[in-house]
């Protein structure tokens, strides 16, 4: 099954395939791991390629929050289905743009770095999300112009709301 993580402005692909041992063969990004996982209370621990990471999740997807090795933020998983599942009937299976930053899960706007019409290089920092008390710094997936702002500091946002509009 191919997922599409995303964290901040990044997307990355991640594909799983069921091992018949139970464990998964894993492409995340086109690198390779093996994984275990295994319910470990409120947590999954997970044997990624020999090393044991212990992973806390929050939410359903898309929206998604996590806590491991001391970090703790928010990423959207989707896959093709689900994507597919939220487009309008009319353009589904059509080529779609990534031209909206969007919150990769509930929270308040803490601050907005850019103005409508600025020009923005790949990876730019764009907005400031306040989710599960961590700031998270979202970056422009791509170099264009802001085209429009759509919330303001102090806004509380869903996951997947849209923030601001990239052309």
């Amino acid at each position: 099954m191919r997922y599409f993580v995303t964290l901040g402005a990044r997307e990355i692909p991640v594909d799983v395939t069921p091992l018949s041992s139970g464990g998964f063969d894993v492409l995340v990004d086109g690198k390779r791991v093996s994984v275990d996982a295994v319910p470990a209370g409120g947590a999954i621990s997970l044997r990624i390629d020999g090393r044991i990471v212990d992973v806390v999740l929050d939410g359903r997807p898309p929206a998604v929050g996590f806590a491991a090795l001391g970090r703790s933020g928010g990423a959207t998983v989707e896959t093709d289905r689900s994507r597919a599942a939220h487009l309008p009937h009319s353009i589904r299976g059509a080529r779609t743009s990534h031209d909206f930053v969007v919150a990769p899960m509930p929270g308040r706007i803490v601050r907005i770095l850019v103005c409508a019409g600025d020009r923005v290089e790949a990876g730019a920092p764009l907005i400031v999300v306040e989710a599960m008390k961590m700031e998270n710094e979202l970056r422009a997936s791509h170099a264009g112009a802001v085209a429009e702002i759509i919330v303001r500091p102090g806004d509380a946002v869903e996951g997947g709301a849209k923030l601001i509009r990239l052309e």
